[in-house]
């Protein structure tokens, strides 16, 4: 501590752990395909007190949080999450911020914001402060490995069944190289849900800009409201320029690993709505402050998948829209959580009856996911 006087609940042990889990049916997008997804879990303790944070990304995760991200947080003050992700982040330098090392700071960070507030004996929507007790979501998924049996039943599961009113599917299939098939499918969904629903397509950055304009103008009878990268966030030029001859609106920013990218993002004019994860951004800390940013610049925020660790978050952003309830991680989040929130009615409610973020990790169902 170097001279210091040693806090009064000190962060005693950081640990996480890796479990990869099937996915329920093949997934794709425009871009890539996979049949598991890998959650990294992380536990902060002080006494007899847990805090729990999470990320979507490779098992590394888990290990750099073990070889390097504990020892830098053992011993600060479980009080004060904002020093320990600037201790974080500075470790994490030269293994280059945003990325694998990103998801682990993210994971960490979401973990000692739960401790904290378990240790004040406050829920963590409390501890943020709300300017909303629901936070509206919509229902993403419509993997472009769906045949169209699948593609209706999730859209009409979430429709009909648990009364979202705004869906999103994949689109992009191939990079790009599927547009009749793209096609096809975007008026599937438009069928399957109705006019009264407002109809989200992702292309993850599949297309080329001809080739996202003209799936859109295409698309133009079935009213697309929202396009997520129709091409790569990495072009911002040609972002801004769609933002601009789109009806639909623009989105991005799910592969923005710190403040500096959001800005660029913010600054070039390339979204009417900006995604935010904190599983990747910097947790809690990193997803208030690019949510502060994008504020700066007139722009609301989404949360980009992991919803159950965005809800208590995205309650507390004056400029949040809504958050996305992926089918991968809703689907997980509910078998490994105990108290996994229900989003019946196209919103869900943070729970501020309990500490922290209300969830408790159940190991054990894990590892029966994972077939371990």
């Amino acid at each position: 501590m170097n001279g210091a006087v040693r806090p009064e609940t000190p962060v005693e042990e950081v640990m996480a752990r890796a479990w990869t889990i099937p996915t329920d049916a093949p997934e794709a997008d425009g871009t890539t395909a996979w049949d598991a997804t890998t959650m990294c879990v992380v536990t902060a303790r002080c006494a007899d007190v847990v805090g729990t944070g999470w990320t979507y990304g490779p098992a590394a995760c888990a290990q750099l949080v073990n070889s390097q991200l504990g020892g830098v947080v053992t011993g600060l003050d479980a009080m004060d999450p904002t020093r320990a992700f600037g201790a974080m982040v500075a470790a994490v330098r030269n293994d280059t911020r945003t990325g694998l090392a990103g998801y682990a700071v993210s994971a960490v960070d979401v973990a000692l914001w739960d401790l904290k507030a378990r240790l004040l004996g406050l829920s963590l929507p409390d501890l943020f402060g709300l300017v909303r007790d629901r936070v509206p979501v919509y229902g993403s998924g419509g993997f472009t490995t769906y045949d169209h049996e699948q593609l209706v039943g999730q859209l009409k599961g979430w429709t009909e069944g648990q009364g979202m009113t705004m869906v999103k599917i994949k689109i992009g299939e191939s990079w790009g190289r599927a547009e009749g098939r793209d096609l096809e499918r975007i008026a599937e969904a438009r069928q399957a849900v109705g006019p009264g629903v407002e109809l989200f397509v992702d292309a993850n950055g599949a297309y080329t800009l001809k080739q996202a304009l003209r799936v859109a103008r295409r698309s133009a009878e079935h009213d697309l409201r929202w396009f997520e990268e129709p091409v790569s966030s990495d072009h911002l030029h040609e972002l801004a320029l769609l933002r601009g001859l789109l009806s639909a609106e623009v989105a991005a920013g799910e592969y923005s690993g710190d403040l500096f990218a959001t800005r660029r993002l913010c600054e070039s004019g390339a979204v009417d709505c900006l995604q935010v994860d904190a599983t990747r951004c910097g947790g809690y800390t990193g997803w208030l402050r690019a949510a502060a940013v994008a504020a700066a610049y007139g722009l609301q925020v989404s949360a980009h998948c992991a919803p159950n660790l965005h809800a208590p978050v995205a309650g507390a952003a004056t400029n949040a829209r809504h958050l996305e309830w992926f089918h991968d991680h809703a689907r997980i989040e509910a078998a490994v959580l105990d108290g996994a929130l229900d989003p019946a009615g196209g919103w869900v409610e943070p729970d501020r009856s309990a500490p922290g973020h209300g969830y408790v990790f159940l190991p054990e169902r894990a590892d029966e996911l994972a077939g371990g």
